[in-house]
């Protein structure tokens, strides 16, 4: 995992803020998180600059404005930190992960059903020679 798709809670929350609307100010992202997080204008405006250190956001400046964008997609953080995830608990196993998540979460029939069709498709993508599937 790179340390730039390292990601805090607070800072996955500022993520989804910024992924779901494109780009915003701190004041944007203050009103979106102010009724579930309760935190100070400051602390947002603080926590993006450290997320623009780390290479995560990014900002332009219109007149006195500050408006912060991703420079790293959803999927990329979601991807690394489970990866993250699976080698730091699970040596990195895919399997042991799945086993854990379904012997200790509330899994319905439809995310069962879901996970099947998942887990058929992967298999009919092992099938296919490797030249195959990047098709």
């Amino acid at each position: 995992m790179t340390p730039t798709e390292m990601l805090g809670k607070l800072q996955l929350a500022i993520m989804r803020v910024l992924w779901t609307m494109g780009e915003a100010t701190v004041a944007d992202v203050h009103r979106a998180l102010e009724e579930s997080h309760g935190l100070a204008f400051t602390t947002i405006a603080t926590m993006l600059k450290k997320m623009e250190a780390k290479g995560v956001v990014d900002h332009r400046t219109e007149g006195r404005r500050f408006i912060y964008q991703p420079t790293v997609t959803e999927d990329a953080v979601t991807r690394s930190m489970v990866a993250d995830l699976a080698e730091r608990l699970f040596d990195g196993r895919a399997a042991a992960l799945v086993s854990h998540l379904l012997e200790s979460h509330e899994v319905d029939a439809r995310e069962l059903e879901e996970l099947r069709r998942r887990i058929a498709a992967r298999e009919n993508l092992e099938k296919q020679p490797k030249k195959e599937r990047g098709r």
